[in-house]
Order: structure tokens, then sequence, then C-alpha cells
């Protein structure tokens, strides 16, 4: 699979349905790397390697796509977590094989979405789904319990809706003790859209790159210091970047150059 580097992250030039072609050849681990997950990675090592392990990196970021671009080195499409979800249950709307857990959101949210997703897709993809305390990574009991209830739920899927970096934490920390889930999704407040508990953007402010803004607007208390602090350097670590790159074409070229009149 062909990658794209954005600050050292290594993400797959991937169109969604190849995506979900090779998760259904392959299975695997698809984390959805955007700008707050990016500037997280810079600072954290344990996530580094979760990343490094994870069989797709996606792009769930318009504005990691515009950076691609800016860079010369352009990402096809935009996967985030809550587009890739739907398509991947309604792609395998007919295959018995699939069988999805739902862990994550608050108490009653996951059981909706578990609903309404199953009246979508006219059966029960979704077997089951949890919604854990909080803290609850940090308590081993209530992980096992977990575990416990996605073995015998007889799911070939977890999607784990936590937010970054603890969903990916845990899917890394958790996943071999769970040897029938073939599949594991990062997706985020997916659970909570599917649900209806949560707007999402309407479609062309995604695509235009402004979702961030849409969900600051709706969410200032929770966002506003991962939108308007956390995720401020991005631009001038790109801006580094594309100029790392072009003095390293230069010297190549250069290089290049002098071989050719010294042959």
């Amino acid at each position: 699979m062909k990658t794209v580097n954005i600050l050292d992250v290594a993400i797959h030039n991937l169109s969604t349905q190849d995506l979900l072609e090779r998760l259904n050849r392959s299975g695997g681990v698809v984390v959805t790397p955007n700008v707050d997950h990016l500037m997280k990675l810079r600072k954290d090592s344990e996530l580094q390697e979760v990343y490094r392990q994870s069989d797709y990196r996606v792009c769930d970021s318009k504005i990691v796509q515009y950076a691609s671009f800016l860079l010369g080195t352009p990402i096809k499409e935009k996967i985030s977590g809550s587009d890739l979800f739907p398509a991947f249950y309604q792609h395998n709307k007919h295959n018995p094989e699939t069988k999805i857990f739902l862990l994550g959101a608050q108490e009653g949210i996951a059981q909706k979405a578990q609903q309404q997703i199953n009246q979508k897709v006219g059966r029960e993809i979704i077997v089951d789904c949890y919604s854990p305390s909080f803290g609850f990574e940090n308590n081993k009991e209530e992980c096992e319990r977990i575990l416990e209830k996605i073995r015998n739920s007889g799911a070939t899927v977890v999607a784990v809706g936590l937010g970054a970096p603890k969903q990916e934490k845990w899917i890394n920390h958790y996943k071999h003790q769970l040897p029938n889930v073939r599949i594991f999704l990062a997706i985020g407040a997916t659970i909570d859209f599917e649900a209806g508990h949560k707007p999402r953007s309407p479609k062309w402010v995604s695509e235009v790159g402004l979702e961030w803004l849409y969900r600051l607007a709706c969410e200032p208390k929770r966002l506003w210091k991962r939108y308007l602090i956390e995720c401020m350097p991005f631009l001038w670590l790109i801006a580094q970047q594309k100029a790392k790159n072009t003095i390293t074409r230069r010297i190549k070229v250069t290089s290049v150059s002098v071989e050719a009149q010294n042959t």
C-alpha cells in the first residue's frame, strides 16, 4: 500500500472501497489520523507505537488532505470514522460473517445506535454493545468484563468510540485477547452520531474542511482547547515540512548535476 508522510506519520493512500475490500479479505486494525491525532502523536510515545502496529492509517480530515496537496503527495480521499463505519456496515449488510460489537458512548446511547443501525441494515449486524464507565481503561475488572462480553457476543468486528488516544490504546492493548475478532475500528464520536445523540456537520461543511468549526460551535466547552490551542501549530509544522522537502529535493538535483558533470 502506498503511504503519504504527514509530520512523520505514514498515512495509507486508499479509497473507501479499497479499504472495505481489504478489511473483508484480511481484517486488521484501522486508525483515522486527523489534525488532533497528529499533534498528540508528536508527544505520546505509546500512541506512536500503537500507530506503528496498526494495519490501516487513513486520513480523517480535510485539513490533513489539503496539507498532502501542499506537500505534493495528494491523499486521494478523506475517510473519517463517521463516514467509514456506515459504509462498512452497509457494505457487509448481507455478509453473515460480519457481526459488530459497539464499545463506547454514554449509557443508553450505544443501545440506541445498535437499534437504529440494525433497523437500517435489516438484520442484527450489531450483536451487542457496552457503554464503559469513566476511567474504565484503568479498571482491569471492567476491562475483563468487556472482553468476556465481546467473546460471548460472537462478534467478529469491534468498533470502539472512546475518543483518541484512549480508543487506539485500548484496541492495541486488548486485541490479542480477542482471537475471533478480525477487524477493529477506532471511530471516535461515530456511535453518538449513529444514535442521533450528537449532530453531524452538513456534508458540504465537512467537504470544505470546516467540520472542526461546526463541532466547536456545538461543544465549545469541551473542544475549544483542542481546536484553538493544541491544533494551531499544525499549519506551521506543515510549512516546515514543505520547506525541508524543497531543500532535500534541491540538494538531490544538485548532487545529480555534479555527478553528471564529473562523468
